[in-house]
C-alpha cells in the first residue's frame, strides 16, 4: 500500500477501523511505519515520555519540530500528524496559521492536531484555508489540564455531553478531517461518531469510535510513571531493556564481554614488527 493520505482517512469511515499511535524519533517511527499503522502522531506527550516534564505544557514549538522532522524521516507510509503545543495557536489566528505551516514546511508532517472545540474554530478555519489538514481533539484536552482540574473523564452529565457533541459538529463544519475523542463516556463517543461525517479516533472513549490512538510508550511499557486506565499494555519493553542492560553490566564486570567474536585481530607478523 502507498502513502496514507488525508482523503484515505476520511474514506475509511464506516468501512474499516483506523489506527494511530505516537512516535517521537526516527528509530521508533521506522518500526511503527512497518507495522501498517495508519497515522503517526508526534504528540506533545513527548514532553512527559521523552523530556521528563510533569505535563504537556512545557514542550516548545522548536522541540516539537525537532522530533517531527525525525519521525518524518522514518515514515514512508503512515500519515504524519504534528501536535501543536500549548500556546502555539491560542493567542491569535495568525500565530496558529504560521505555526501550523512550520509543521509542514520544517517538520515535514502532512497534518496538524490541535485541542479545543468552539473556542478554536477561527484557528481551524484559517489553518484549513491555508491548505493545512487539521485533526481536532476534544474531551480531556491535556493542554487545558489546569482549567479542567486534572486528568478527569469529560462529558459525564447531559449538559457537558451536549457541549462535546456541539464541539464535534462545529469542528467538522470548520474543516477538520478527523477528531480525537479523549476520556469520554462510551455512549457519548458513539453518538458523536454517528453524528459527524469524519472519522473519530478514540483514546479512552470506548469501542464505537472509527479508530483508536495510544501513546506508544504506554502500550509497550516504556513509561511507568503511571498507566492510564484506558491503556492496554501489549508488552513490557522497559523490563526487557532493563534485563538486557543488567546482563551487559554483568558480562563486562566478569570479563565475559567482549569475547573474541566481538574483537578484531591483526596478522601475527605485523604484530611482531612493533
Amino acid at each position: 500500500m502507498g502513502k496514507v493520505t488525508v482523503p484515505d482517512i476520511i474514506a475509511a469511515k464506516g468501512v474499516r477501523k483506523l489506527t494511530m499511535v505516537t512516535a517521537y524519533d526516527y528509530a521508533t517511527a521506522v518500526w511503527v511505519d512497518r507495522s501498517g499503522i495508519d497515522m503517526v502522531l508526534v504528540g506533545d506527550s513527548l514532553a512527559m515520555v521523552m523530556l521528563g516534564h510533569e505535563d504537556t505544557l512545557s514542550v516548545t514549538m522548536e522541540e516539537m519540530l525537532h522530533h517531527t522532522r525525525a519521525v518524518a524521516k522514518g515514515t514512508s507510509r503512515a500519515l504524519v500528524i504534528g501536535d501543536m503545543p500549548f500556546m502555539s495557536y491560542q493567542a491569535s489566528v495568525e500565530q496558529a496559521v504560521l505555526n501550523a505551516g512550520r509543521f509542514l514546511k520544517e517538520g515535514r508532517a502532512q497534518a496538524v492536531k490541535l485541542e479545543g472545540g468552539v473556542s478554536v474554530l477561527a484557528q481551524v478555519r484559517a489553518i484549513v484555508k491555508a491548505g493545512i489538514p487539521v485533526q481536532g481533539h476534544i474531551g480531556l484536552t491535556p493542554q487545558s489540564i489546569a482549567q479542567l482540574g486534572g486528568f478527569k473523564v469529560q462529558g459525564r452529565n447531559a449538559e457537558a455531553a451536549k457541549r462535546l457533541i456541539d464541539d464535534a459538529l462545529a469542528l467538522v463544519d470548520a474543516g477538520c478531517f478527523s477528531i480525537v475523542l479523549e476520556a469520554i463516556p462510551s455512549p457519548i463517543a458513539e453518538r458523536i461518531t454517528e453524528a459527524v461525517s469524519v472519522p473519530t479516533i478514540g483514546i479512552g472513549a470506548g469501542p464505537h469510535c472509527d479508530g483508536q490512538v495510544l501513546v506508544l510508550h504506554d502500550m509497550v511499557g516504556l513509561f511507568d510513571r503511571f498507566v492510564p486506565r484506558f491503556v492496554k499494555q501489549y508488552d513490557h519493553l522497559g523490563r526487557k531493556m532493563l534485563e538486557a542492560l543488567r546482563r551487559y553490566r554483568h558480562e563486562v564486570e566478569e570479563g565475559i564481554f567482549p569475547s573474541p567474536e566481538h574483537s578484531f585481530t591483526m596478522p601475527e607478523e605485523e604484530l611482531k614488527k612493533l
